[in-house]
């Protein structure tokens, strides 16, 4: 397994690669390439839509209004921008914010899935429709598959994809917040479940296969379950949580 500071600078080699990229249109009016920004060794990577115009003019992903609110999330579950790997479907910014085209994701798709393959996070979190469908390789809307996790391979590796709505929907819709801190929450329960895997302790989760609720989503859950101490110190019960699957 590549050391942090090899994967590093395999990021780095791979962005210095991309500065003059010409592979669409976007570059023609793009004021930078935004890359990617993060731990190179990341548990969890974020990968949401296209950079907007804060992202063009500073080279960061997620700077805007969108990723100010992103960084507040990763704060109610104990995360910084620094512990995890931030990144978008595409690397240059769409003319107007507009949706980025399918000729643009094909042309730029690669360059996310070595990431990918280079970073190689146990979860990846997709902001949005256009990284739910590329990475999570679905057309279901993102309405019926948000809060959901998914036990797929991306780029080769074996990931666990979690989507969300993007930041940007809760700043249009500001009850869509509740929803993102919601699934933000089962997010740290998907990620503290592969820790616990890793350590061998993977009679401690159960996971139960449900029916299929409708056309998109095969439903099942995971069932956390931790052994609760009473005031006596005994140890007695357990503590379920759901987190469906799809």
């Amino acid at each position: 397994m590549p050391s942090r500071e090899e994967r590093a600078s395999s990021l780095n080699a791979q962005q210095v690669a991309l500065r003059d990229c010409t592979a669409c249109s976007l570059s023609l009016k793009r004021t930078q390439v935004v890359f990617g920004v993060g731990d190179a060794a990341a548990e969890i990577m974020f990968v949401g839509e296209g950079p907007g115009f804060h992202e063009d003019k500073q080279g960061e992903p997620f700077v805007g209004q969108a990723g100010k609110l992103l960084s507040e999330l990763l704060a109610t579950i104990g995360l910084r921008r620094e512990d995890v790997y931030i990144a978008n479907v595409v690397k240059c910014r769409p003319p107007d914010n507009r949706d980025p085209l399918a000729s643009e994701i094909e042309a730029c798709s690669p360059n996310l899935l070595e990431q990918v393959r280079t970073i190689r996070p146990r979860v990846i979190c997709t902001l949005g429709r256009f990284a739910t469908r590329l990475i999570g390789e679905t057309d279901a809307p993102i309405s019926s598959v948000r809060g959901r996790a998914k036990s797929m391979e991306v780029a080769g590796v074996p990931v666990m994809v979690f989507p969300v709505f993007h930041p940007a929907a809760a700043l249009y819709t500001p009850s869509n917040r509740a929803l993102l801190e919601e699934d933000l929450r089962k997010l740290k329960l998907l990620l503290d479940r592969d820790r616990k895997a890793l350590t061998s302790q993977e009679d401690e989760y159960v996971a139960e296969v449900a029916a299929v609720p409708d056309e998109h989503v095969a439903k099942a859950e995971i069932t956390v379950a931790s052994g609760t101490v009473g005031d006596d110190g005994r140890s007695g019960g357990e503590r379920a949580e759901q987190l469906p699957l799809w």
